[in-house]
């Protein structure tokens, strides 16, 4: 049975695009990524041709959070603030 949602999610419109910048470590070059949705409590997030550490921070218009990966499938992960 699916959990309730903590948080209400909503998709990318409007002034906040659908790019977001992954930063893994000050030295390593940035990962871009395409966000699917986005919530107070996490964000959905398509990443190509690179394997995501568990922990990182995402750079989302002006928004800088650090994440956690909850889930992955394919291209898809799910992260946690």
């Amino acid at each position: 049975m699916a959990q309730p949602r903590l948080y209400k999610r909503v998709r990318p419109s409007g002034q906040m695009g659908r790019t977001a910048t992954i930063i893994v470590d000050p030295k390593t070059p940035v990962i871009n990524c395409n966000v699917v949705d986005y919530s107070a409590g996490g964000a959905c997030l398509e990443v190509y041709g690179t394997k995501l550490p568990s922990r990182f921070e995402l750079v989302y218009g002006s928004t800088r959070k650090r994440c956690r990966v909850v889930w992955n499938k394919g291209i898809r992960f799910g992260v946690t603030f």
